[in-house]
């Protein structure tokens, strides 16, 4: 089982999750160009993708799932809210499948569960994905991190979570008031600090490595990030999201 995290960050976040030549294709804010340079440049050009998770609507997630759905004729699965909101920016696809948050699915040899996270979507997703040796937990866009959000991610041998922002550095920033107001919110972006109490209450002797996720440019630098996270996760293995290029895939076991 291997992770690609072919980008992330606040200008395009796409990820892979692949087994024995199946794939996910999870969230597309890259061009479909890109995607497939991307997935070039991790080993998986021969990958048999089943289908697309879309997270939420915004386009940093959405803007390139249309074309991949169209380009690999699969279907994208998304929360009903989230397929709403982002009918007009995906355009004609292969198929839509309503994936309410809390469901299960079997996808080929994935098991996927779909949770409800606290951002200013319209009904955002984060998603845990079992396979027989392990669960990897994904939350990318979560304001807080409350009971659910929790219990979802308990137990996870991988995670992908978000630490978007530094606080010093977004309050003392250039952004403007409102949109500082917005990240900072309990329905906007995890600060390193919270992200690494919640990551501290999730640690455990099974979970092997954890994807710091959505890093944001201006108010974040991954050192600092890293060396927050590494407080709390103890002799689990870091590593930190890229925007402008993908990670070496993450064997999973």
């Amino acid at each position: 089982m291997r992770l690609a995290v072919l980008a992330s960050g606040s200008r395009g976040n796409a990820f892979v999750v692949e087994h024995d030549s199946q794939a996910l294709f999870v969230d597309s804010g890259l061009s479909g160009v890109e995607h497939a340079r991307r997935l070039e440049s991790c080993g998986l050009t021969g990958v048999r993708p089943r289908c697309i998770l879309l997270s939420h609507e915004h386009n940093d997630h959405a803007r390139g799932v249309g074309i991949l759905a169209r380009s690999y004729g699969i279907p994208v699965l998304s929360s009903p809210g989230t397929a709403i909101a982002a009918e007009r920016s995906l355009g004609k696809l292969p198929d839509l499948v309503a994936f309410e948050n809390g469901r299960t699915a079997e996808i080929g040899p994935f098991e996927v569960t779909s949770f409800r996270v606290p951002h200013d979507a319209a009904d955002p997703s984060g998603y845990v994905i079992e396979w027989s040796g392990g669960r990897l937990g994904m939350a990318t866009d979560l304001g807080s991190a409350g009971p659910l959000v929790r219990h979802s991610l308990s137990g996870c041998t991988a995670m992908v979570l978000e630490f978007n922002h530094d606080e010093d550095m977004l309050w003392s920033g250039s952004y403007p008031w409102p949109l500082k107001q917005r990240i900072a919110s309990s329905v906007g972006h995890l600060s390193n600090d919270c992200a690494a109490e919640l990551l501290g209450g999730l640690v455990h002797p099974g979970l092997s490595v954890v994807v710091l996720a959505h890093l944001s440019e201006e108010n974040n630098e991954p050192g600092l990030a890293l060396e927050v996270a590494a407080d709390a996760a103890g002799p689990t293995r870091l590593m930190a999201g890229m925007q402008s290029r993908a990670l070496d895939c993450i064997d999973l076991g």
